[in-house]
């Protein structure tokens, strides 16, 4: 009898140390997947500050070559030209030697996806040399097909068909790349027609005298 009360106690004993290590358990993994989930949180908080300072330094390169093929910077004298310019160089080796990058994960599809974006984008870019107003037309539908609201301008079926089997942050980009191209479309065509004038009000002048 007192033999059984024994191994009764020892058999409640070792159960409750049992239950004991698994709450412990229990408790380290939840404290481990409390702070996994804290770090979750500050790589993609991360990634986002990597993005932005990506995007910030697209906008500077973008800044400074407007400024070097500005009418402006044209229209200064030759040792003005030459100092801002010698600035302006300064200044876009300083934003280049600062590299970031933010990797992204693809699966066979979407990288494939990227890869048919990219080349129909490529295509249209060859075209602007030739034909300027064209391949602006085609810019703004493959545009169109990258904006959720409503477009003013019809939409390319077939880009938006490509754009949509890409990542999200591949779709971000390929929005950032045609609103870049679009911008440098219109600088250009700007300048073109300030030449344009230019040209015609010395014609004026010529024939004047």
């Amino acid at each position: 009898m007192a033999q059984a009360k024994i191994q009764a106690k020892m058999n409640e004993a070792a159960l409750c140390s049992k239950f004991s290590r698994t709450l412990s358990m229990a408790d380290r993994s939840g404290r481990l997947l409390e702070s996994l989930d804290q770090l979750e949180t500050r790589v993609e908080a991360l990634r986002e500050a990597a993005s932005a300072m990506e995007q910030e330094r697209e906008c500077i390169l973008e800044m400074i070559q407007s400024i070097q093929n500005s009418q402006e910077m044209r229209n200064i004298c030759a040792g003005e030209r030459e100092e801002l310019s010698l600035t302006a160089n300064r200044l876009m080796g300083r934003t280049l030697s600062v590299e970031i990058s933010v990797g992204t994960i693809r699966n066979p599809q979407q990288e494939d996806a990227l890869l048919k974006a990219t080349s129909m984008i490529d295509e249209i870019v060859k075209k602007l040399l030739s034909d300027m107003e064209g391949g602006r037309q085609q810019l703004l539908a493959l545009h169109a097909a990258c904006v959720t609201e409503a477009p003013l301008v019809p939409i390319d079926q077939k880009f938006q068909t490509v754009v949509i089997s890409c990542a999200l942050e591949d779709q971000k980009k390929i929005k950032r790349r045609l609103e870049t191209l679009l911008r440098n479309v219109e600088n250009a065509e700007k300048n073109i027609k300030i030449m344009d004038h230019q040209k015609l009000e010395g014609t004026k002048a010529n024939g004047g005298h």
